[in-house]
């Protein structure tokens, strides 16, 4: 979730600082009241109502080199994400896990879609719509109305 504008956290604490209460100031603006005891909070810490930076290592690839990786999965959309992250490493000089590069793949929205010139798998559905079910089925159902193997007697 992203942060809620300086702009906003301005009004919130100017509102509770001009007397009104935490719960009409949370209703007014549509924040929670712990919210505004955040904000509060950090003000008397900090001086300034600004967010703190959010947690975590900086993404390896950065927004700045998303268009020369949707140009390399433009140019061989079949690859595999192992194959990307070596293509990657050649092009760029920067060598990154294959997670790495299937999360970054995600959060650009790319999806991945087979060629229609790919084999099948083989496998094919068998049975018909609406056909009989199986004896197993019925011993599955025999199943949930026993208890450790015996019935309820």
């Amino acid at each position: 979730m992203r942060a809620y504008s300086l702009d906003l956290r301005a009004r919130i604490v100017a509102a509770v600082e001009a007397g009104e209460a935490h719960p009409v100031v949370a209703q007014r603006f549509g924040v929670a009241v712990a919210t505004i005891g955040n904000y509060l909070r950090l003000r008397r810490a900090t001086g300034g109502l600004a967010p703190r930076p959010r947690p975590g290592a900086p993404l390896e690839i950065g927004p700045a080199q998303y268009p020369a990786l949707r140009a390399q999965l433009q140019a061989d959309p079949d690859a595999t994400l192992a194959r990307h992250c070596a293509t990657w490493a050649e092009g760029q000089g920067q060598v990154v896990s294959v997670s790495t590069m299937g999360r970054t793949i995600a959060r650009l929205g790319w999806t991945h879609k087979k060629k229609r010139s790919a084999r099948s798998s083989g496998t094919r559905r068998r049975g018909r719509r609406g056909a009989k079910k199986s004896r197993a089925g019925r011993r599955t159902t025999w199943w949930c109305w026993t208890r450790w193997g015996r019935t309820w007697a």
